[in-house]
């Protein structure tokens, strides 16, 4: 009943605003999560004052700009905020961060300079995701001296030892494939160098570290696991359950998750699961979608939209809101604040191993984080459509035919979408 109520309370949101006039004297927030249905409720139920009202919108970078028949919003939160068809609607925040309401310390740095445009805080964190690789906790004596972190070396020289064969030569367990997931491809691009980057409406990226990524990975399933078409036979037989029954089956040894994917699970589906985070050249790789919040230019209520900021980017308030959320029992119960981890340093280290008991001792440290470029609000789309197909098509060790080049497939794309 709760998690229809809090559905139902999005529609009604998005029905009250769309029949309002030109002017709400509530804090309208435009956000694609819906935990922020309940952090509103919190608000509102702790301001006697100032309310505010969530309006769903399914990506709000591309929502901007606001249809003149539409009430303008005041607070914007989502992914892909920052780039260059987006960040001209946002006013600078930085005033907020020199008076007592907000300190700039209590956020992971690299956070805030991602929110940063010309000097310019326009974007403030909200939360972020980490890319991780899960095992069984049976196997935790194969990591040796790796107690927290893993990178793409050790992840591939721990899994050729976990593979054995039949007395047919056929594969009874193997380690880890690389061809079997398309977002480990990509995340081991952008560790290898590739540098994606906006572009115009498209994007850029260096041509000569993806040739030598590629080349990289056609050796790892070669020397490793024969060759890709067997792994993904073995994938299509043995691997065909979600990723932390894969590692309980003993058929394989890892499978790649991201932090909201992992903790995300149930207590019965991550019990006997053990994880390591990816960790390479002294970096953590921040995922791609960071959540973030501004101030929309042109709001009419400005004030009560930092109101709103300040309450929510509060250590305690933060505190109390991750007590709520698990008093709710909501059977799709999310990860942290937004959907993974927050943006303030504190609660993560004071608040989020109470919940999550993995995450004792085994925080991402302040000062390793790595954030992406800048990308385009349509990101999620050219990787689903443009860059996860490339990879695919060109790690294939088995392949004759010629492959169709990226360059060709961003245009095709552009072409359709």
């Amino acid at each position: 009943m709760k998690k229809l109520s809090l559905l139902a309370g999005l529609v009604l949101a998005s029905l009250v605003i769309s029949c309002k006039p030109a002017k709400s004297d509530k804090i309208i927030i435009w956000s694609d999560n819906a935990q922020f249905a309940s952090y509103i409720e919190a608000f509102n139920a702790s301001h006697n004052k100032v309310k505010a009202v969530l309006v769903y919108k399914e990506m709000p970078a591309r929502s901007l700009p606001v249809p003149k028949d539409e009430l303008p919003p005041d607070i914007i939160i989502g992914p892909w905020l920052k780039n260059a068809s987006t960040k001209k609607y946002f006013r600078s925040v930085d005033y907020l961060l020199q008076g007592s309401e907000i300190n700039r310390s209590i956020f992971y740095p690299q956070l805030m300079e991602y929110g940063r445009v010309r000097d310019n805080q326009l974007l403030l964190p909200v939360s972020f995701n980490l890319p991780a690789v899960i095992f069984s906790t049976k196997n935790d004596s194969l990591m040796g001296e790796n107690s927290k972190t893993l990178n793409l070396q050790n992840i591939e020289s721990i899994a050729a030892q976990f593979n054995a064969k039949n007395k047919s030569d056929a594969y009874t367990s193997m380690g880890f494939g690389p061809s079997w997931d398309s977002e480990f491809l990509y995340l081991v691009t952008k560790l290898k160098g590739a540098n994606f980057r906006e572009k115009g409406t498209s994007f850029s990226y260096d041509s000569k570290s993806m040739l030598e990524t590629v080349q990289y990975l056609k050796e790892w399933s070669l020397s490793r696991n024969t060759d890709t078409t067997t792994e993904q036979n073995f994938q299509f037989k043995y691997l065909y359950m979600p990723e932390h029954k894969q590692v309980s089956t003993g058929h394989c040894l890892f499978a790649s998750m991201t932090s909201d994917q992992l903790f995300s699970l149930s207590v019965e589906q991550i019990s006997g699961i053990s994880f390591r985070w990816i960790f390479e050249d002294g970096f953590f790789p921040v995922e791609d979608n960071i959540v973030t919040m501004g101030i929309y230019k042109k709001s009419s209520n400005i004030s009560k939209a930092e109101v709103f900021v300040s309450w929510f980017l509060n250590e305690k308030n933060q505190e109390k809101l991750l007590e709520r959320t698990d008093a709710m029992k909501l059977d799709d119960k999310k990860f942290g604040i937004a959907g993974g981890f927050s943006s303030i340093i504190n609660v993560n280290e004071k608040f989020y191993p109470i919940y999550w008991h993995q995450l004792m001792g085994n925080l991402p440290e302040q000062d390793k984080l790595k954030t992406p470029n800048i990308l385009p609000y349509h990101w999620p789309s050219l990787k689903e459509k443009v860059i996860y197909p490339y990879l695919q098509d060109s790690i294939d060790t088995n392949r004759v035919q010629q492959i169709e080049p990226l360059e060709d497939r961003i245009a095709e794309w552009s072409k359709q979408y």
